[in-house]
């Protein structure tokens, strides 16, 4: 057992904080007696007396329904077992009785174990550090590993959990969560998540940061304290169903937070009602469905205010109630049902039965004044509360419900003055009962955060001198216009409309997109002011482009069309648009409304096609809809030509700060129209704590990118720095690793290094980059020759960088002849065995090309393992000796190229070992695996026909990796292919053999 530092630093003390918490420690030595075999995770014993002890059933119906479930390969089913969804015979009953593998309402009925270096057994055996269970069942892995990196999630500690999950699939099957940590940081992320979906738990609620010792301490305790660990599987785990495919999501702090407020305050009993703000873009709707499934489901409590409650999901608007029905399906909760008329509604809710989970849009309420019998048992949940409380329909809800639960959400803070809404959702001297606010959110990465630039154009619209703009702008027009014009007063549309301001802004908005969002496949929404300036944009954001791709060779034809499918224009229609006018520019624009206008269906496939990276549209242009509700995380910037306030401000620049890839670091809002330059006023009516962060000034992200530049350059100052060529600029990268000297120094500047990096490319192509751009080509290419340095190890910065900056680095490596030197060759390229000749080498190219090829190695190993871990298995060794003479001071930098050199024959032969056997590599690697079996004599011949098997069409059909049915048909197969070769142990082969051919013959 290894005891470096991640054991000393958290490996041991998560083992020692989950004990303090009282579980119970399970030492290696004792994994064999309590699982069937190596390649087995569930705990039999543990597991067995759970059902007994929780289920009062005899061992052997406890022992058959081991059996049944331990055969169980699907994540989802699995929690549906955890939280008590599974029935089977036993002995001594009629029925099927239903059996529980967790007794959820009296944790101290449950075994709570954790153990470390679990070895599971498999085509790539692996150890994963420290697994917690519950009852013999497998249900947190983690991963301790040091250090980590919150803010681009990077590190081994995901990557490992990654390669468990697809090496050891078998421990993954029931598991609910992983963690990994460095001992301070605890992030975690659902089974199957990348790690930009891992978090920290920042807030321990209902403890506070001072009740604990450090913060692994609290980390541990949020997540697998006992009964927390029961209440996130019993209620905040679920399944979301999209066009993709299946993804497990797992509650973020606020939700769990929230969630158990609204109980909590149910089950009291004492108030009645509760306002909770959750900043959008941080799970809101996920929240409601998390809600919905503890109040109805309420495992882990007994409460008579529970026993069986109506819950009522009410929206204020269509796309939202379709958004949350939606969401509510897709996660499998039960029974939930959208009502679609008034009638269905009342039916509903007069029918006095109980048990119901119902979606409705308030306006179904009109006119209902009739208290129904049993209202105190609802619980209602009202989206978007504020505006609940327009008109009458809040009050025409109450009436019918006078006794009801209300919490209301909101996904922007309430007004100063809004009294109405902290009257009817709040609870008098509380504010919000949960609030999750727009700082929180970007914090945790929940949100990117909104930055804005103002465009000042010759175009550009001082409301305070509209009068005398219009008499400037509009002098062309004849009498009789401008006094029909003046007569009704002039207004700003008339200002924004005007045809050479669009065309103006269209080229701006092209120019902007084609250098900022374009060259990482993200989108753009243009807001414009009202209906008729949409088809305007259109109109003449289609000529700009076309006339960009005519320039480009494309044929007119062509160009038009392509440019025309670049953009959609999305707005509700209207009666006027079928009417005929007089007027020659009116009745061009109602044509153009005419033929633009998506019905629903239409309008479905074009959102969709939005999200799609790729597809057109590139643009959607609207002017009142897709400012709320719409979700689309790869929209990073919105062009914003019509002046918003309040909150539709505030709904409208949240469709940027959805979380993408790691390429979108913000959401941008480019604002033509003046906004920004009264953002003040424009969010008067909120508390300014409540929205001081809503959009910030790019002005801020200059002077952070300044300050960055400064951090880094400040650790470069001793360095003299005049090269342009090849053998400069190596000179220079060499003379800045002596300086650097240290690793800590090393990780110090790397650290500086992504900082800045990440700042140039969130503002580039903002013009205040430029100065600083000299500067980054030569720092970004010189992580790549520093990581090769000082930690053996390709460096992987460049394939996080957007496309615009990584083409740029790119052709400054090839420009300055530097690709030689930071490019890693492959032991398959010819020109990867030059470097090894010694001969007319200084000491400093010998240490170069010792340090390079090591880390050449070092990827061919990794590589080779993983491809086929029993033939090259034993390299792994051997990479590590040579890694430990390369930090050796006895040796001269020529013997360590030597032994570079070395391992790289020995590699290059194993690779063509198979030659000398008659059999291909394919059949040899099988026989490799074999060979751990004790195969035999009869080895070659059962590894060729175990390929041939896997090749042969008749028994392995195009597309076979992807059916469970062919699967299992060729692992039996093989199971039996084995068993008549003689192999004692026939049946663990048809798994490892599987795990081979998923590699080297699917896709075939």
């Amino acid at each position: 057992m290894s005891h470096g530092p991640e054991w000393h630093f958290a490996e041991r003390p998560t083992i020692e904080h989950l004990q303090a918490m009282g579980y119970g420690f399970v030492a290696p030595a004792e994994h064999s007696s309590l699982r069937d075999g190596d390649n087995q995770v569930l705990f039999r014993p543990h597991f067995i007396d759970g059902l007994m002890r929780i289920n009062g059933i005899d061992r052997v119906s406890a022992e058959a329904a081991y059996g049944e479930l331990a055969a169980i390969s699907d994540n989802e089913a699995w929690l549906k077992v955890l939280r008590g969804d599974y029935a089977r015979k036993v002995i001594g009953q009629e029925t099927r009785q239903t059996l529980r593998v967790i007794d959820f309402l009296d944790p101290g009925n449950n075994r709570f174990s954790v153990t470390h270096q679990l070895r599971v057994k498999a085509e790539n055996t692996r150890k994963p550090d420290v697994v917690v269970y519950v009852n013999g069942i497998p249900l947190v892995v983690i991963e301790a590993k040091s250090p980590l990196n919150v803010k681009d999630k990077t590190g081994e500690a995901f990557e490992q959990i990654r390669q468990y999950e697809r090496d050891i699939p078998r421990l993954f099957f029931s598991n609910v969560f992983n963690i990994v940590t460095d001992g301070a940081l605890v992030l975690y992320g659902a089974t199957g998540s990348g790690s930009k979906y891992f978090g920290a738990w920042r807030d321990p609620w209902p403890k506070t940061d001072a009740d604990f010792p450090d913060p692994l301490a609290k980390g541990l305790w949020c997540l697998l304290e006992p009964r927390r660990l029961l209440d996130l599987i019993a209620h905040y785990v679920v399944f979301e169903k999209t066009e993709t495919g299946t993804i497990k999501k797992i509650c973020r702090y606020q939700q769990f937070r929230a969630v158990n407020r609204i109980v909590d305050r149910v089950i009291e009993g004492k108030h009645r009602q509760g306002l909770i703000w959750h900043t959008q873009g941080s799970g809101k709707s996920l929240t409601m469905v998390f809600a919905a499934l503890k109040l109805k489901t309420h495992r882990t409590i007994q409460s008579e205010a529970l026993t069986n409650p109506n819950i009522l999901v009410l929206t204020d608007r269509i796309d939202l109630h379709s958004q949350i029905s939606g969401t509510f399906v897709a996660c499998g909760l039960p029974n939930p049902t959208a009502i679609e008329s008034i009638k269905d509604l009342l039916a509903l809710i007069r029918s006095g039965k109980d048990g119901h989970t119902a979606l409705s849009t308030i306006f179904k309420f009109q006119g209902s004044k009739q208290a129904i019998a049993n209202s105190e048992n609802w619980i209602v949940m009202v989206d978007e509360a504020h505006r609940t409380q327009e008109k009458d329909l809040g009050a025409y809800l109450r009436a019918t419900l006078p006794n009801a639960r209300f919490f209301g959400f909101t996904g922007t803070p309430v007004k100063k003055d809004d009294k109405n809404t902290y009257e009817n959702f709040g609870v008098p001297g509380e504010g919000y009962l949960d609030k999750y606010g727009i700082d929180d959110a970007v914090a945790d990465g929940a949100t990117v955060p909104i930055y804005y630039t103002g465009r000042k154009t010759d175009w550009h619209i001082d409301e305070a001198k509209i009068d005398i703009l219009f008499d400037t702008w509009f002098a062309e027009l004849d009498d009789d216009k401008l006094n029909e014009i003046k007569k009704r007063g002039v207004q700003i549309e008339d200002l924004v409309k005007h045809p050479r301001r669009i065309e103006l802004i269209a080229y701006d908005i092209w120019t902007h997109f084609k250098q900022y969002a374009q060259p990482d496949g993200f989108k753009a929404q243009i807001v414009a002011i009202d209906r008729e300036a949409v088809i305007l944009y259109q109109q003449a954001l289609t000529k700009v482009i076309a006339e960009d791709l005519q320039a480009e060779g494309v044929e007119p034809a062509e160009a038009l069309a392509r440019a025309d499918a670049m953009s959609a224009c999305v707005y509700s229609i209207n009666q006027e648009d079928g009417k005929p006018s007089e007027d020659a520019h009116k009745q061009a624009i109602r044509t153009a409304l005419k033929v633009h206008y998506l019905d629903a269906e239409a309008e479905k496939l074009t959102k969709k096609a939005f999200g799609r990276k790729g597809e057109d549209p590139q643009f959607l242009i609207v002017c009142d809809k897709l400012l709320t509700g719409f979700d689309c995380p790869i929209e990073s910037v919105m062009y914003l030509d019509k002046p918003l306030k309040e909150h539709g401000l505030l709904q409208a620049i949240a469709r940027t700060n959805r979380v993408s890839d790691a390429r979108k670091r913000n959401g941008l809002i480019v604002d033509y129209i003046g906004v920004s330059g009264h953002l003040e006023a424009a969010l008067s009516s909120y508390r300014a704590d409540d929205v001081k962060n809503a959009m910030r000034d790019l002005d801020d992200l200059r002077n952070q990118l300044r300050a960055a530049h400064a951090a880094v350059v400040a650790l470069m100052r001793p360095l003299k720095r005049k090269a342009n060529d090849q053998d400069g600029l190596k000179a220079e990268y060499d003379a800045f690793v002596k300086l650097l000297g240290s690793e800590d120094k090393w990780f110090d500047f790397k650290a500086k290094a992504r900082s800045f990096i990440a700042l140039y490319e969130t503002l580039s192509p903002d013009p205040s980059v430029l100065e600083f751009t000299a500067d980054l080509k030569w720092i970004a290419n010189f992580l790549r020759y520093g990581t090769q340095h000082f930690e053996k190890r390709q460096a992987f910065d460049q394939l996080n960088y957007s496309e615009k900056i990584r083409e740029m680095l790119e052709q400054h490596l090839e420009a300055t002849g530097l690709s030689v030197t930071v490019k890693l060759r492959h032991i398959t390229d010819p020109d990867f065995w030059e470097e090894f000749d010694p001969a007319e080498k200084t000491e400093d190219d010998l240490m170069t090309a010792a340090i390079r090829k090591t880390t050449e190695l070092r990827k061919t190993v990794t590589e080779r393992i993983d491809d086929s871990p029993h033939q090259y298995g034993k390299f792994s060794e051997r990479l590590r000796q040579l890694l430990q003479k390369l930090d050796s001071a006895q040796l001269s930098w020529a013997d360590k190229l030597k032994a570079a050199e070395e391992l790289a024959k020995e590699i290059a032969d194993e690779d063509e070992a198979h030659v000398d056997t008659g059999l291909s590599a394919d059949a040899y690697g099988i026989l490799h695996i074999l060979n751990g079996f004790e195969v035999g004599p009869k080895g070659e011949e059962l590894a060729v026909s175990l390929e041939e098997l896997y090749t042969d069409p008749a028994f392995a059909p195009a597309g076979w990796w992807e059916k469970d049915g062919l699967r299992k048909n060729l692992r039996q197969q093989v199971r039996l292919m084995a068993h008549e070769a003689g192999l004692s142990r026939f049946r663990e082969v048809p798994e490892e053999v599987e795990t081979y051919a998923l590699k080297h013959f699917a896709g075939r």
